[in-house]
């Protein structure tokens, strides 16, 4: 299911802002780009694999110095290399006859690793790190109701298909019982041809022959395990727990029904009622994709 929220704050001297998106996705995908702050990658994992069973999630983190709190760091270190090297310099000019106009501050400060910029380093690393879980929480809430609104506009499309397939596997059941007569009929007629081109043929043998023939043709069970998956779909949908998986291993048993009864159908009316079955029922497949 795709959602998308985020969340930010400031804490220790420190601004933070979170943000997590998701797309459809088989399994659980989480990708994270955080920080390094001690400990916080498995509690947010953590989290955020109680929020989502499902999808391919992107979470990020970013934490910068709250606007005032910035300082330049000088190094002690690199501002007396920079001046021995200018001293050595002048006393290189003079040594030539040359005078070098007089260095200024600002000309050290603006040497690389002489100052940098810092921020923070005082801010209480706990501190910090529970203010950005707090944070996650939030942006977790709302990345969790995003999700379930979606679900449940789904929830009423995937109602609708079984509705609809519901419907269609009622007139299948109508089809094949007012053409049991015809059935019937046709296999009295195969029986009196095989009689009748077959004179010395065992006509008990031959009618258990084709009664075996008729059983197989016949599409009660389809009908009837149509109806038992109808019934575990619609109680899927009522579930709060995940059942996107659940749900796609249902769809490939309406598939392979809908499949069966097409091969059996022995009648036009039938065969396009099975074509339509798979039309919805491939349908449905698509949205489940969409489904914790």
């Amino acid at each position: 299911m795709t959602a998308f929220a985020s969340a930010a704050g400031a804490a220790e001297g420190q601004e933070w802002a979170w943000e997590i998106r998701a797309v459809n996705g088989k399994g659980l995908d989480l990708r994270l780009r955080l920080p390094e702050i001690e400990g916080l990658e498995a509690e947010v994992r953590a989290a955020v694999a109680q929020a989502a069973a499902r999808g391919n999630i992107q979470l990020s983190l970013k934490v910068t110095a709250q606007s005032g709190t910035e300082r330049l760091d000088l190094s002690m270190p690199a501002l007396g290399a920079a001046l021995s090297a200018l001293r050595e310099v002048e006393e290189t000019a003079r040594a030539h006859g040359l005078t070098l106009a007089p260095c200024r501050a600002t000309d050290l400060l603006a040497l690389r690793g002489v100052v940098a910029q810092g921020g923070g380093e005082g801010a209480d690393p706990a501190a910090l790190k529970a203010a950005v879980l707090a944070g996650l929480g939030n942006v977790l809430g709302d990345f969790v109701a995003m999700r379930a609104a979606e679900g449940l506009q789904l929830c009423g499309v995937i109602a609708a298909q079984l509705d609809r397939i519901s419907d269609l596997t009622e007139q299948a059941a109508e089809v094949a019982e007012a053409r049991r007569p015809e059935t019937a009929a046709a296999l009295s007629a195969a029986l009196a041809r095989v009689m009748e081109n077959a004179p010395g043929a065992d006509a008990p043998r031959v009618a258990q022959e084709l009664a075996l023939l008729a059983v197989k043709a016949d599409v009660t069970e389809e009908i009837d395990r149509l109806r038992a998956h109808l019934a575990a779909a619609r109680a899927l949908l009522a579930e709060s727990a995940p059942v996107g998986r659940k749900f796609e291993f249902l769809t490939q048993e309406f598939v392979r029904e809908a499949n069966t009864l097409c091969s059996k159908s022995g009648s036009t009316a039938l065969t396009t009622i099975g074509l339509d079955l798979k039309h919805v029922i491939d349908q449905m497949r698509e949205q489940i994709q969409n489904v914790e």
